[in-house]
């Protein structure tokens, strides 16, 4: 389908399908992401545990919508990462890394699917232990939890983009941490894994987005990272960024013959979604990666890192923003926290108060969730404090 018939034909969640085909995504993302974590134990290699996600992902979407008439495009929409500690995102190594988890990790597991180009992406931060996670651990992960527990409920029609930015640095500071920089949460359209309506993580001067108001039928992806360090992480090895998104609108001729073979091979198999190096042959794409990335043919997606010591979560969920409210579609519930902070902040106890359903007059039917599925609740969240941790919605 060409740019300007897909503009067309735009499709959002009035169409039931569309909604069918977002949340049967969800239901093999959050799948995907309690297999990887079932697997997460110490000296596990890093590069496995990201290769069983993304097998996992394309095993089961090639089960769904088997016998429709068009073929419909399926698969991974984000590899699989894990980052661990410091490391901020997008780690997911080639397979000759050889990366082990260990004991007492913080990690930062991240993935996405997709269905007919309908996405749905899902982060998760665990730490490697047995037992409730305690002291700074605990409260960097309460802090993005419930950051992403705000945004939820403040990413509704009629709220705007700054609203959701300044909240969330608000949450990250009741627990002493900070949200990481550079961080954007985007609107999701069909094949379109980052739209144009976006959230910052933290305004500041450097870093400028057009004010955007949340619309009825707009689907989100809210990525919250936090930081026990000072949230502006670098870039310190450009060997380890393996993940890719092809730039549909540049085009260059590429003077190396494995440049050009990569670049074959990834219009072939990866024409739109974000992939990883590691479905490339290895060692041609060392040599033709580079200068594809150096004429802006691909979008890299770095491995950035915090500084040695501090500690670093992540939570990212899809929310689908349907007439009777909000639907957050991707989650796992979280381990025993017990930070050493806890919310005294009356706006932030306001926030976390409201309920994520539209009051509708005659009050609407109850919708039946689909097997698998978690049924619909108006909820109200509770501040991280010295709870299990688990989410409220999902």
């Amino acid at each position: 389908m060409s740019d300007d018939e897909r503009e067309e034909k735009e499709l959002d969640l009035s169409s039931p399908e569309v909604v069918t085909k977002y949340k049967s995504a969800a239901e093999i993302v959050n799948k995907a992401l309690q297999l990887v974590l079932s697997e997460c134990k110490p000296k596990a290699k890093i590069v496995d545990l990201c290769e069983k996600g993304d097998s996992y992902i394309r095993e089961q979407t090639g089960n769904v919508y088997k016998n429709v008439k068009k073929k419909i495009e399926r698969g991974v929409a984000f590899p699989t990462c894990i980052s661990v500690n410091n490391t901020v995102c997008h780690f997911s190594p080639l397979a000759s890394d050889e990366s082990v988890l260990e004991e007492g990790d913080i990690l930062k597991i991240d993935m996405g699917c997709h269905i007919d180009g309908f996405i749905a992406v899902v982060a998760h931060t665990h730490v490697l232990q047995e037992g409730p996670v305690t002291g700074r651990a605990a409260d960097v992960i309460a802090a993005a939890n419930t950051a992403a527990e705000v945004a939820l409920r403040l990413v509704r029609p009629g709220k705007n983009n700054k609203d959701v930015t300044e909240a969330i640095q608000k949450v990250a500071a009741a627990y002493d941490c900070k949200i990481v920089e550079g961080v954007l949460s985007h609107q999701l359209k069909q094949f379109v894994i980052d739209g144009n309506k976006v959230v910052l993580s933290v305004s500041n001067p450097d870093t400028r987005v057009d004010d955007a108001e949340f619309e009825e039928n707009e689907v989100y992806a809210i990525d919250i990272v936090t930081s026990t360090g000072d949230g502006k992480p670098k870039l310190l090895d450009e060997k380890q960024t393996t993940i890719y998104k092809r730039a549909v609108d540049k085009s260059y001729h590429l003077k190396m013959k494995a440049s050009r073979f990569i670049f074959s091979e990834i219009n072939q198999k990866f024409p739109i979604m974000p992939f990883t190096a590691r479905a490339l042959e290895e060692k041609r794409a060392r040599l033709g990666l580079v200068e594809c990335v150096n004429h802006d043919l691909l979008q890299p997606y770095p491995v950035l890192h915090e500084k040695p010591g501090d500690l670093v979560a992540h939570i990212k969920f899809t929310v689908l923003l349907m007439p009777n409210g909000s639907d957050r579609i991707t989650s796992h519930s979280l381990q025993e926290l017990q930070p050493t902070k806890t919310i005294e902040d009356p706006e932030i106890k306001a926030w976390l108060a409201l309920g994520t359903k539209s009051k509708k007059k005659g009050g609407g039917k109850k919708k039946k969730g689909k097997k698998g599925e978690k049924a619909e609740e108006s909820t109200e969240a509770e501040p991280m404090e010295a709870t299990n941790g688990a989410e409220s919605q999902g």
